[in-house]
């Protein structure tokens, strides 16, 4: 492939991004894209991957999307369900293999690392079908660092708690309304033998605080925005460390202590990823949890929908927030059909898309909220808790930031706030100073230093 990467503007705070671009394109020299001489063929059929097991019911859901868009523009598509835990691996095959896939639906976090490897197209927000209807919040999420779109939304989501409220009945507490409620809820829910069994084996807090992924990143990240916090900050054209900030401090010195003096956290927190805390929150060990709405279906099955309810995730000293996240239908580089590629991305987002993405008729859920406005997943379900977090998403959602990679910065972030929940004799000022050291050297980095 001969990519023809266009230079962002904006002088050199993209030149390290222009020269990553290069290298990229380099890389892949000899499959093919858009403008680069490619022979198109519009009748080629597309190989089309999804982060999904394979025979999975969202896999099941998948294909029926596949299917429809076939069905609808007569163009021949083949799914190819790609396992959670080596998407990128096999994705990173193919691009040495110089044979990418045409179209990848996958996470918005990681649209950096796709474009700054050159693997995927620019897209027209404008010249797609239909992108009036889709939330501009789902737009914002397919931006790259330099302002252009390279992707299409096809599903958010938005994260709320999910609290036991036979719990919460039983200890005699109220919906809390801030985060000091919430962690006063929590010690009693530690304390307070909420289940009766006459056992100290309940915790008020289910955490996912491994530096895995940038797990307790993740999962900290409605916490601090909430407290007025954050982990960068804008800065002229570029970003720079907000982790130090005195809000910061003040959000990360409530989460060590969640850790170190109530202890309200389940037992080995620190190296849990989200398969374990689902675990812990379905089996009756741990009573809040801050999580997605990909997970009802599960402990609806597991636990009882009777049994916990769902509930915003309170205000804090910076006002309402919550981590919003999604997945976006990329347009790979070299396909022979770039504008099937483009009709495909219009089917997903549309009606006819999201309504099979949600996956009523066989739990397959692949649309968890829907990007398109003229979709009321809540409705389309039956179930008025999906509106708790539409109404989150669309009110409170925040997208992680738009920068080059922010998956290393999500990386490094959770490594240092796990240090201080780890060692509770860290001094959070100090430890957060430190953090935004290493934080502004990888903006630095990454050419995205305001």
């Amino acid at each position: 492939m001969s990519k023809q990467l266009r230079k962002p503007e904006g002088g050199r705070r993209f030149g390290a991004i222009a020269a990553v671009l290069a290298v990229a394109a380099a890389t892949v020299t000899g499959c093919s894209s858009s403008g680069s001489g490619q022979q198109q063929d519009d009748s080629a059929p597309l190989e089309v991957w999804i982060r999904q097991d394979a025979g999975s019911p969202a896999a099941e859901s998948a294909e029926a999307l596949t299917r429809a868009f076939s069905e609808e523009s007569g163009i021949e598509a083949k799914l190819v369900a790609v396992g959670v835990t080596d998407f990128e691996t096999k994705l990173q095959q193919r691009t040495a293999q110089k044979d990418l896939p045409d179209i990848v639906i996958n996470d918005t976090g990681q649209l950096g690392n796709l474009v700054t490897q050159g693997l995927v197209r620019e897209v027209d927000r404008d010249g797609v079908a239909g992108s009036g209807d889709l939330a501009d919040r789902a737009w914002e999420a397919a931006q790259g660092y330099d302002g252009k779109y390279y992707g299409v939304p096809f599903n958010a989501q938005a994260f709320a708690l999910l609290i036991r409220k036979d719990w919460r009945d039983k200890v005699g507490a109220d919906v809390p309304t801030s985060w000091d409620e919430l962690i006063k809820l929590a010690v009693k829910f530690t304390d307070d033998d909420p289940d009766g069994n006459g056992k100290d084996d309940t915790a008020g807090m289910v955490v996912p605080g491994t530096t895995t992924r940038g797990y307790l990143t993740w999962w900290f990240s409605t916490m601090l925005w909430s407290e007025g916090g954050g982990f960068v900050k804008k800065t002229g054209a570029g970003y720079t460390p907000a982790i130090s900030d005195d809000a910061s401090i003040k959000a990360v010195e409530k989460l060590q202590a969640m850790f170190c003096d109530s202890k309200v956290v389940q037992p080995g927190a620190t190296t849990a990823d989200s398969s374990t805390t689902h675990t812990v929150f379905e089996s009756g060990k741990g009573g809040i949890y801050l999580t997605g709405p990909y997970m009802l279906p599960r402990f609806d099955g597991s636990l009882g929908k009777d049994k916990y309810e769902v509930v915003a995730a309170p205000p804090g000293a910076g006002g309402e927030a919550a981590l919003a996240e999604g997945e976006n239908v990329y347009m790979m580089a070299g396909s022979a059909n770039e504008k099937g590629q483009q009709r495909f991305a219009e089917f997903a987002a549309s009606p006819a898309g999201q309504k099979i993405g949600l996956g009523v008729d066989n739990g397959g859920i692949i649309v968890r909220l829907p990007v398109n406005t003229k979709v009321d997943g809540a409705t389309e379900r039956e179930d008025p808790r999906w509106d708790v977090f539409q109404k989150v998403y669309d009110t409170a959602g925040r997208n992680a930031p738009a920068l080059p990679n922010w998956s290393n910065v999500r990386q490094i972030s959770s490594e240092g706030l796990n240090g201080v929940v780890s060692d509770c004799s860290r001094d959070v000022g100090r430890a957060m100073d430190e953090l935004a050291g290493e934080i502004d050297a990888e903006l630095e980095k990454q050419g995205a230093k305001g």
